[in-house]
This record gives structure tokens, C-alpha cells and sequence, in this order.
């Protein structure tokens, strides 16, 4: 598991500095193809085999450069060293590299230039007798032709499904990112309709609570010139609601909270009118509760609603009837 994780930040760090990656390629040939061929009759072979190599550094990076410099080398590799060197695989490799990351055109460059330089090398090196000792027969001179053309029409196509491959790729990060813009949309979209449900809460608790508060707060002042048992009972019953707000501004304040353990209260449903209604007939308001028909389960929106309804046509009572006022509330 270690030595996987070490290869996969190798990999990773790769990818990132291409540059660098393609330098360590070039070395990796360099060693392996001109450093065995270095003696003093070998000057020619080692200094195309360097050129040859060489350019394989911008290979990502400018990858049309590339082809163009190695294809100048091998014009030169032709009309001068009459052979060929274990070098001139990095053509091989340019024929890939275009088609992988290079334009589209550019790739049919390369693969059109790599079959018509097949029979131009192959004569070029027929003419000169470096013909690997195959003879000089038609057969030999199509032989090499078409091992070059199949070698240039391989690579050219490992390139293309490279490219495929990384389109591909491509296009699964965008569609990744173009989802992950999309969750933080909804996560923003459903944080602001929670923001608003909770100011609408607040609303309903504070100004439902407060309206009570102060019906009871005023009918204890009259009472208690006259009977301090009636104004104990009204500061209890203040007590009471205040204590009551607090918990349910707690519960919709909880939801804000960032470490998610805050603990909600749930949400009044129809079932608590007769609550709500046994509250407001404490503050003193002549309050009657009626009932119709038999309860029936309700979904959680429009229950929610039904109780905000009465509760905010109660509180109006409270705020605006004045204390002589009689109200009736009808579910059916």
C-alpha cells in the first residue's frame, strides 16, 4: 500500500511538471542510445542521434515544434548518414505525441509525413547500402518500407485513443465540476429558504409571545391593585411564555449553529392549536377553541400553516380588539 501511494504522488507530481518529465525521457534515451554508440568513429551517429533526441524535452509542451525540429534532423540523418540509428525512435515518438496532444491537423500531418518519409528513408538507405545486410531485392526495399509505415501508423494510432482517452477524462472533470457548482448551488438556494423559514418562525414566535406578554403584563397591573393572588398567577403565566418563546427561539436558532449538534424542536402542527388557544385564554382573552368533524393526518406544511394562521389572527386580537373582546376559533 506504501510503495502505491508512493507511485501515485510520483505520478501526480509527473503530470504537473510535464517539462520535467519529459527531460527525464530524453535522459532515459539519451542514455540508452547514445552514450553506447560514443567512440571517436561514431562523431556523426552520436551528434544525429543527440539532435534526434534532444527536441523530445518540448514534446508536451510544443508538441508541432517538436515533430518539426525532428523531422528536420531526420532530412538531415538522410542526406548525410546514410543509415539508421537506435535514435530515430523518437520519431516514433513525435508521430504519437502529436496525435495525443497536439491539434487534430496536426496529428494528419504527422501521420501523412510519416508514410510518405517510409520509402523516402527506406530508398535513401537502399541507395547507400545500409540495408541491415537484406540484399538489394524489391522485396527488401518494400519490407523496410512497410515496417516503417506500420511502425508511424501504430503510434499514430496509440496517440489518437491517448487523446480519446484524455478527452474523456476531460470531460468527466467538467461534468464533476460543473455537478459540484451545481450542489453549491442548491446548498445555497436551500440555505436561503431555510433562512427565510426561520425569520418567518421568528417573526410568528416573537411578535405571538411578546403580544401575550404584554396583554397579561397589563391586565396584572389592574389586578394587583386589587388582588395579588390574580397578579402571581398573571407574572407566572408571563414567566411561562417567556420561558416557552426562549425554547422554540432556541430551537429555530439551533439550525444555525455550525457544529450540527444543535437540537431542534419540531415544527406546531394542528394538533397543538388547543394549546396555543389554552395560552392566549391565560393572558385573559375570553377565548373559545371549537371543533368540527374528526381529525384526519395532514402533511407537515400545510398542518404548520393552519396553526400559524390562528396563532397570527390571535396575536392581532391581542395587539388590536383591546381587552373587552370575545374570539372564536373554528377547525373543521
Amino acid at each position: 500500500m506504501r510503495s502505491d501511494t508512493v507511485a501515485d504522488r510520483v505520478l501526480a507530481f509527473m503530470r504537473g511538471h510535464v517539462l520535467l518529465a519529459d527531460a527525464l525521457l530524453a535522459a532515459v534515451l539519451l542514455f540508452f542510445t547514445v552514450i553506447p554508440i560514443l567512440s571517436p568513429g561514431t562523431a556523426a551517429e552520436a551528434g544525429i542521434s543527440l539532435l534526434l533526441i534532444a527536441p523530445l524535452v518540448l514534446r508536451r509542451s510544443f508538441p508541432f515544434l517538436t515533430f518539426v525540429l525532428v523531422t528536420a534532423v531526420c532530412l538531415l540523418q538522410l542526406s548525410a548518414l546514410y543509415q539508421f540509428v537506435l535514435a530515430d525512435v523518437s520519431a516514433l515518438i513525435v508521430v504519437y505525441t502529436v496525435a495525443a496532444y497536439g491539434q487534430r491537423w496536426a496529428g494528419r500531418v504527422v501521420l501523412v509525413t510519416g508514410l510518405l518519409g517510409a520509402p523516402l528513408g527506406a530508398g535513401v538507405y537502399y541507395a547507400s547500402g545500409a540495408f541491415f545486410g537484406l540484399g538489394y531485392s524489391s522485396e527488401a526495399f518494400v519490407t523496410v518500407t512497410f515496417t516503417i509505415a506500420v511502425s508511424v501508423v501504430a503510434a499514430w494510432a496509440l496517440g489518437t485513443v491517448r487523446r480519446s482517452r484524455l478527452q474523456q477524462l476531460a470531460g468527466l472533470a467538467e461534468q464533476a465540476r460543473l455537478r459540484e457548482q451545481e450542489r453549491e448551488q442548491e446548498l445555497r438556494l436551500a440555505a436561503s429558504t431555510e433562512r427565510a423559514r426561520i425569520a418567518r418562525e421568528m417573526h410568528d414566535v416573537v411578535a405571538h409571545s411578546l403580544s401575550v406578554v404584554i396583554a397579561q403584563a397589563d391586565g396584572g397591573r389592574y389586578a394587583g391593585r386589587k388582588s395579588p393572588e390574580t397578579a402571581l398567577q398573571t407574572l407566572e403565566a408571563i414567566a411561562a411564555t417567556g420561558r416557552q418563546a426562549l425554547h422554540d427561539m432556541r430551537g429555530l436558532l439551533g439550525v444555525l449553529r455550525d457544529n450540527g449538534r444543535a437540537l431542534h424542536t419540531p415544527q406546531p402542527q394542528v394538533d397543538d392549536i388547543a394549546g396555543l388557544v389554552a395560552e392566549v385564554r391565560a393572558s385573559g382573552l375570553d377565548v373559545d377553541l371549537l371543533v368540527d368533524g374528526l381529525a384526519r393526518p395532514l402533511s407537515a406544511g400545510p398542518s404548520l400553516a393552519a396553526y400559524r394562521i390562528i396563532q397570527e389572527s390571535l396575536t392581532n386580537v391581542l395587539k388590536h380588539a383591546g381587552p373587552a373582546c370575545r374570539a372564536w376559533v373554528r377547525v373543521q
